[in-house]
């Protein structure tokens, strides 16, 4: 008979990584709730009792346009890691998913193999290498679903927000797939306006998910951009973000137009201001 594998219960603490040091830090309120941090700022939150439980409000936005999608399983590429907290949740939603990971901190990588089940996740893969460099070697026409959420520290890296970028996810979407950006911006959003105008410089159908405090700019926060080749699921989406657990306006079509407001597309070497959360956003 074989033997049954017993996966080993994580251990809060902090570990060096390959880009630094995070803490793992469990959830009081919730036997399987896990916390990954950063210099302070929360990456990711995983129940590992229940993949469908989603923490933060920005992953539960994602979580909806993911479920807009036709039934089935998907081939997914996440860029940005972490403690795959969406990969769990398509695997559980969608049986039968495939996945693809790109990230470029391998010691994160197996820390999260190590300490937060990630073997438990059937059919994903991960390749450890950026962004950039991890989407070059996808195939054509190849992907359901792309996840953009990659972070160093509270900002996301540039090179993840150019026309050229934006194009070669373009290559590797589906005419039917969707692509989702987490864009963190605050005060006036001139950040989430560039890079919005640059997604729709190279999609179709664009639209930003948020909570109405962030798209006014009165707090800093997460914006989801989610963008596809093909019509949105408009009707849905609205219903979604305004019912759902997490509070939220729908902005497409004329009203994503006076959002952008002119705003020049971003490419690759321009000038960029990187938006920086205020230091108590995360005490």
């Amino acid at each position: 008979m074989a033997k049954r594998k017993v996966e080993a219960n994580p251990v809060s603490g902090r570990y060096p990584v390959s880009h630094g040091e995070v803490e793992l830090l469990r959830d009081l309120d919730r036997p399987g709730g896990w916390l990954l941090t950063m210099s302070g700022v929360p990456q990711s939150y995983v129940d590992l009792d229940d993949p469908t439980y989603l923490d933060f409000e920005y992953v539960r936005l994602m979580a909806d346009v993911i479920d807009a999608v036709p039934d089935g399983p998907l081939d997914v590429v996440h860029v940005g890691g972490g403690a795959c907290t969406l990969p769990r949740y398509v695997a559980a939603t969608r049986p039968g998913s495939r996945h693809i990971v790109i990230e470029p901190d391998a010691a994160l990588v197996q820390l999260v193999r190590d300490q937060l089940r990630l073997s438990s996740v059937p059919r994903l893969k991960v390749r450890v290498a950026d962004g950039r460099s991890g989407a070059t070697g996808l195939r054509d026409t190849s992907a359901d679903l792309i996840v953009l959420d990659a972070f160093n520290g509270a900002s996301i890296p540039i090179e993840l927000v150019t026309a050229e970028y934006m194009a070669d996810l373009a290559r590797v979407l589906k005419p039917s797939g969707t692509l989702l950006i987490n864009i963190a911006d605050g005060k006036g959003l001139a950040f989430a306006r560039r890079v919005a105008a640059t997604v729709r410089g190279t999609f179709r159908h664009v639209a930003l998910l948020a909570e109405p405090g962030v798209l006014r700019g009165r707090r800093f926060g997460n914006l989801i951009a989610v963008a596809s080749p093909a019509p949105l699921p408009v009707e849905v989406l609205s219903r979604k973000a305004a019912g759902g657990l997490t509070q939220a306006r729908y902005v497409g079509e004329n009203d994503l137009v006076n959002f952008i407001a002119g705003a020049p597309v971003i490419r690759d070497g321009g000038p960029v201001i990187v938006p920086v959360p205020p230091p108590e956003l995360f005490t």
